[in-house]
């Protein structure tokens, strides 16, 4: 069971968008048998049986092991993922897409975290499949500007030192070197969610 699972497959989007199987695989976040979650979920365990057909079909549950029940042989399956993200390529030739986006709007950004989700999906797939780790950085922060004018300068400096950094360390050359992708984004936060009271 891994911590996240990105999912490329329009039907594995679909099964895993039913509301009834997204209960299941919560369900199933610990290794159990239909009869055990259909007795959680309150549903006929034929129901269960066929939805957690559905969902090994697409490889989101998995056997795990089995246990004898009042004599007779349990299968016991469990979720493939604690989590999981839906990802561009399940939409298609409608998926989002850098190359179509204007540079200047909000949208690009937008579409470059969809390749990115597509890119390190894929290859992190790749990786488990091999049982080798994937290198890769993520640095995530926060910063609160005191003017439009800082931002500008704070934006000047990031680009001059990735600038000088990409100069530094790229080596076209290396005969066993290894592109890397590297994306920087920047964006407002959300606004803190307020609860709205109900009027006495």
């Amino acid at each position: 069971m891994t911590d996240l699972q990105v999912i490329s497959e329009p039907a594995a989007a679909v099964a895993a968008l039913d509301p009834m199987r997204r209960d299941i695989l919560a369900a199933l976040a610990e290794p159990g048998s239909a009869t055990s979650v259909a007795a959680a979920l309150r549903l006929p365990r034929q129901k269960v049986n066929y939805h957690l057909r559905t969902l090994e079909a697409h490889g989101l549950v998995h056997e795990v092991g089995t246990r004898q029940r009042r004599g007779l042989r349990e299968r016991l399956v469990q979720a493939s993922a604690t989590a999981y993200l839906v990802g561009p390529d399940a939409l298609g030739d409608l998926a989002a897409d850098p190359a179509r986006t204007d540079r200047l709007s909000s949208r690009y950004l937008i579409a470059l975290a969809a390749r990115l989700v597509r890119e390190v999906g894929q290859l992190a797939s790749l990786a488990d499949a091999a049982g080798k780790p994937l290198a890769s950085l993520a640095i995530d922060t926060e910063i609160r500007f005191a003017s439009a004018s800082d931002r500008a300068a704070f934006t000047a400096d990031l680009r001059d030192a990735v600038l000088a950094l990409s100069a530094r360390y790229h080596d076209e050359r290396a005969p066993d070197g290894r592109t890397h992708r590297l994306v920087i984004a920047a964006h407002p936060t959300l606004p803190p969610q307020t609860t709205t009271k109900e009027p006495t």
